[in-house]
C-alpha cells in the first residue's frame, strides 16, 4: 500500500512540474505581449482496430555462415596472414604448409605422365600399323589382339597417370589454406612453425553478411507460428525488425519440449553481432487493440500521458499505460476509452489548457 501510494504521489509530482512549466512558457509569452486565442486543435479519434497477436520470447543471434577450416596434410606452417578479428574477404590465404615433398610429388606425376602420353602415342602406332598389316594378310590374328592389348594396357596406364598428377595437385593445393567465405576471424589454433596433423583445427570465422536469430517456444505455439510464418527481431525499445523467413525445427527437446526455430535477418543490419541477445516476437493470432496516434502520446521521464479533447473544446492531461508501438500508432492499456478524441500536436495542446484554466 505504501508503495502504491509513493507512486501516486511521484505520478502527482510529475504532472504538477509538467503544469509549472507550461505555465512559465505562457507566462513568458504574456510579457511579450502575446495574444493567446483558443485554436482549432486537430485530433485523432482513439479506436479499436484489428492487429497481429504477438509472443515474446528470448533469442539470440548468430552467424548463418561459420567454420572451423582444419589441416589436410601432415606438415609444417610457414605462413599465417590473419588474426583474430581480422576482416577476411572471400578466397583470401589464411596461411601456407612447407610444401616441398608435395611439390616434388607432383613433379613425379607430371614426369610420369609424360611418360605416359609417350607409351600410348608408340602403342597408338603400333596397332595403327599392324591393323593394317593385318589386313593385307601379312600378320596373324594374334598379332592384332596383342597390339591391340598393349594399346589398351598404355591407355589404362595414361588415366592412371592423370589421376596421380590430379591427386598430386590437390596435395600440393591443401599446403594453401583459403577463407571460404568472407568475414571475421574469431579464433586462431595455431602458431608458426607448428607441425600440425590430418584434421586439426587452424581458424575459425565467421561472416556478419548473413546473421539470424535463434530461438526456442513452447510446443503449444509450434502450430501458430509454422501457420503465420512472420516474425519481428526485437533489438531495442526502438526498434525492431520484420521477417517473414523463418524455420521451425521438426522435434522438440526432451527436457524442455520446446522447439527450436531460426529467424532469418535481412542483409545490411548494423549493430547486430553473433551472440548478441535479443527478443522475437511471432505472429500467433489476430485481436481487437486500442490504439492512438505515436505523435499523441507525451512522455517525460516516468510519465505517459495524452490530452484528451472534449466536444465542447475542453481538454484534460490524461495519463495512460501504453503498450508496444504498432504501424505508427501506440497500443493504450489503460486510461483512455474507444471514441475519445486526442490532441495529434501536444504542445498546442497544453499551451490551450493553459489558457482554459486562466
Amino acid at each position: 500500500m505504501a508503495q502504491l501510494d509513493t507512486h501516486i504521489d511521484r505520478e502527482r509530482e510529475l504532472m504538477q512540474m509538467t503544469a509549472k512549466t507550461l505555465g512559465a512558457l505562457l507566462s513568458a509569452w504574456l510579457m511579450l505581449g502575446v495574444s493567446l486565442k483558443a485554436v482549432a486543435l486537430e485530433v485523432a479519434p482513439v479506436q479499436y482496430q484489428q492487429v497481429a497477436q504477438e509472443r515474446i520470447f528470448d533469442g539470440v543471434i548468430e552467424a548463418v555462415n561459420q567454420s572451423t577450416v582444419s589441416s589436410q596434410v601432415v606438415s609444417r606452417i610457414v605462413e599465417i596472414n590473419y588474426d583474430v578479428d581480422d576482416l577476411v574477404p572471400k578466397g583470401a590465404v589464411l596461411l601456407r604448409f612447407r610444401d616441398s615433398e608435395q611439390r616434388a610429388r607432383l613433379n613425379q606425376a607430371k614426369a610420369g605422365l609424360k611418360e605416359a602420353k609417350a607409351r600410348y602415342t608408340e602403342a597408338t602406332d603400333e596397332y595403327v600399323r599392324v591393323k593394317d598389316i593385318y589386313a593385307k594378310k601379312l600378320v596373324s590374328k594374334a598379332g592384332l589382339d596383342k597390339a591391340d592389348a598393349a594399346l589398351k594396357a598404355a591407355k589404362a596406364r595414361l588415366e592412371a597417370a592423370n589421376a596421380k598428377l590430379a591427386e598430386a595437385q590437390e596435395q600440393l593445393d591443401h599446403t594453401v589454406i583459403k577463407a571460404p567465405f568472407a568475414g571475421l576471424v574469431t579464433k586462431r589454433h595455431v602458431e608458426v612453425g607448428e607441425t600440425v596433423g590430418v584434421g586439426q583445427a587452424l581458424m575459425t570465422g565467421l561472416s556478419l553478411e548473413h546473421l539470424r536469430a535463434v530461438t526456442h517456444i513452447p510446443q503449444a505455439f509450434v502450430g501458430a507460428v509454422r501457420e503465420r510464418g512472420k516474425a519481428r527481431v526485437i533489438t531495442t525499445e526502438q526498434h525492431s525488425i520484420s521477417v517473414e523467413s523463418l524455420r521451425v525445427f521438426p522435434y522438440a527437446d526432451e527436457r524442455s519440449h520446446s522447439f527450436k526455430v531460426r529467424v532469418s535477418l535481412p542483409e545490411g543490419e548494423e549493430g547486430l553481432y553473433p551472440g548478441s541477445f535479443v527478443k522475437v516476437a511471432f505472429v500467433t493470432g489476430e485481436a481487437q487493440r486500442l490504439l492512438v496516434p505515436e505523435e499523441a502520446v507525451v512522455r517525460r521521464s516516468e510519465l505517459t500521458a495524452i490530452y484528451v479533447v472534449e466536444a465542447d473544446g475542453n481538454i484534460h492531461f490524461r495519463q495512460i499505460r501504453a503498450g508496444r508501438l504498432i504501424g505508427g500508432q501506440i497500443e493504450v492499456l489503460a486510461g483512455v476509452e474507444a471514441g475519445e478524441q486526442v490532441a495529434l500536436d501536444p504542445i498546442a495542446a497544453g499551451i490551450e489548457l493553459k489558457q482554459q484554466g486562466r
